[in-house]
C-alpha cells in the first residue's frame, strides 16, 4: 500500500478525496477554537490574559515538530525506496513547517516578555527550536541549490534525516537541563495538568492547525506534482528536437 501511493494518479485521487474533509475540519476547528480560546476561555490566575498566547504558541510549536517529522519521513522514503512522491511531499511540507516554527518563536517571544522579563533568552528549548528553523531553511535552500533537481532533492533529504536528532533534544530539553521554559503539561504520564476549561479549546486549536497543515500540504503537493510533469514534458520536447 505504501509503494502504491508512489503512483501519481493514485496520489492525486487520494488527495482529492481527503482535501474537502481536511478543509472542512480546518474551518470547523479553527472557527470554533479561535473564539473559544481567545474570548470565552478563562484567564489564568497568575498570567492573566497573556495566557491566551498559549492557544497559538503551543499548537504552532507542536506542528513545527510534527511537520519536520513528516519531512524527515518522506525524505527517508525518497532515499531508501526512491519513492516518486516522497520528495514532492517533503519539499511541499518544509515551508509550512518553517512558518509554524517562526510562529512558535514569535509567540514564545511575546509570551516570554511578561513572564520572564525578556523577549529572548538562550534557553535550551528556545535555542533548539531556533536550530529547527535553520534546518527547515537549509532543507529548502539545498533543494534549490543544484541545477539538477534530483541532486538537490537528495542533498535536502540527507539533511532532513540527519536533523531528526534535534527533535528529541527539543522535546526533552526541559527535562535534561535547567531551563526557564515550563515542562510538559499535556503529554504527561500522570495526565494533563491544565484545567479542562483551557485544555479543550487548546486541543481544538491543535486539531485545527493539524487539519490546516494537511489542507495546505495537499495543495502544495499537487502544485509540485504538476511542476514535475511540466519539467518532464519540456525535457521530452527538447529531446525530440
Amino acid at each position: 500500500m505504501f509503494h502504491g501511493f508512489a503512483n501519481p494518479a493514485r496520489f492525486s485521487r487520494l488527495s482529492r478525496t481527503v482535501f474537502p474533509w481536511s478543509l472542512a475540519a480546518t474551518v470547523l476547528c479553527l472557527g470554533v477554537g479561535i473564539p473559544w480560546a481567545l474570548v470565552y476561555s478563562p484567564a489564568d490566575y497568575q498570567q492573566g490574559e497573556s495566557v491566551r498566547i498559549m492557544y497559538v504558541h503551543v499548537p504552532s510549536a507542536w506542528m513545527a515538530l510534527f511537520v519536520y517529522l513528516v519531512v524527515a519521513g518522506a525524505s527517508a522514503a525518497a532515499l531508501i525506496w526512491r519513492h516518486a512522491i516522497a520528495d514532492i511531499v517533503a519539499q511541499a511540507a518544509s515551508p509550512i513547517g518553517a512558518c509554524f516554527t517562526v510562529l512558535a518563536l514569535a509567540t514564545g517571544s511575546l509570551w516570554g516578555k511578561p513572564m520572564w522579563g525578556a523577549w529572548w533568552v538562550w534557553d535550551a528549548r528556545l535555542t533548539s527550536v531556533l536550530v529547527l528553523l535553520f534546518l527547515y531553511l537549509g532543507h529548502m535552500a539545498l533543494a534549490r541549490a543544484f541545477d539538477d533537481p534530483q541532486r538537490g532533492a537528495r542533498a535536502a533529504a540527507l539533511l532532513a534525516v540527519v536533523g531528526v536528532i534535534n527533535l528529541p533534544i527539543i522535546k526533552f530539553s526541559v527535562d535534561w537541563w535547567s531551563t526557564l521554559h515550563q515542562p510538559a503539561s499535556i503529554l504527561k504520564l500522570g495526565g494533563p495538568t491544565i484545567h479542562t476549561s483551557m485544555l479543550w479549546p487548546l486541543l481544538l486549536m491543535i486539531a485545527g492547525f493539524m487539519a490546516y497543515f494537511v489542507t495546505v500540504l495537499i495543495l502544495r503537493s499537487r502544485a509540485g506534482l504538476l511542476a514535475q510533469r511540466r519539467r518532464a514534458l519540456q525535457l521530452r520536447q527538447l529531446g525530440a528536437r
